[in-house]
Parts: structure tokens; sequence; C-alpha cells
């Protein structure tokens, strides 16, 4: 489904100190992905572990203020479209549409509020 949620991000200043608080309350597992301080969200619902979001050192925010809350990001069929809606629309492009490998295209932008969000196509193949 396209325009629908599908990933966010938790910044953190100490991932072993997040990885403990979010393991021991809501019993979320991680997987190492990428740089050392980037790891994947997975939530267990009994049959297989789903891939929620991931938890990123606060060194990767866009912006000089400090975020606080989760960054997320929504689906969409055409990334290069979305890009367009954002800029015509009073938003502004923070990350230009960037490749993540085996995954899909990404940009990040801020909103007319000044919220920071992430649109993503995913390759055919990830969804």
């Amino acid at each position: 489904m396209k325009n629908e949620i599908s990933h966010m991000a938790i910044f953190t200043i100490n991932m072993e100190r997040a990885k403990k608080f979010y393991s021991t309350v809501f019993n979320w597992g991680f997987t190492d992905y990428g740089p050392s301080d980037f790891t994947q969200i997975k939530v267990n619902d009994g049959s297989q572990e789903k891939l929620i979001g991931a938890f990123q050192d606060r060194k990767y925010q866009l912006t000089d203020e400090k975020v606080i809350g989760f960054e997320c990001s929504i689906t969409v069929a055409d990334i290069d479209d979305t890009l367009q809606l954002v800029e015509s629309s009073g938003g502004v492009i923070l990350m230009p549409k960037t490749e993540i490998p085996h995954v899909g295209w990404l940009i990040k932008f801020k909103d007319t509020e000044g919220n920071i969000v992430c649109a993503i196509q995913y390759f055919l193949k990830n969804r």
C-alpha cells in the first residue's frame, strides 16, 4: 500500500542503554545493520520478527535543533513525484534522493510545520 507509515527511527545517545530500555519495556529485538551506530528494531509477533524501525545515533539528525521524538518514513509509489510535491507545497528538502542499497530510494524533508519526515520508494523485491 502506498502512502502508509513503513518505518520509524528513534534517535539515541547511548545505543546499549536504548536497547536495554526498549527490550525491557516492549520486548523488542535488535539486529545490527550497516554502521555500528545504526540498529534495526524488530518486534516478535510469535511466529517471526517483523522489522519496524531503527535506532540511529543522534549525529544523523539533519538540523541544528535537537530532535526529540521519532522520525517516520512514509512509503510512496514514486519518490521523484513526491519530492516535487514536497517542494511545490512549501516543504524543504533536507536530504536529496538517496539510494539505500537493497532497500529503496529515500528523501528527508521538513514539512510546513517544521517536522522532519522521510519518504521512501521501496525496490519492488522488498515489498
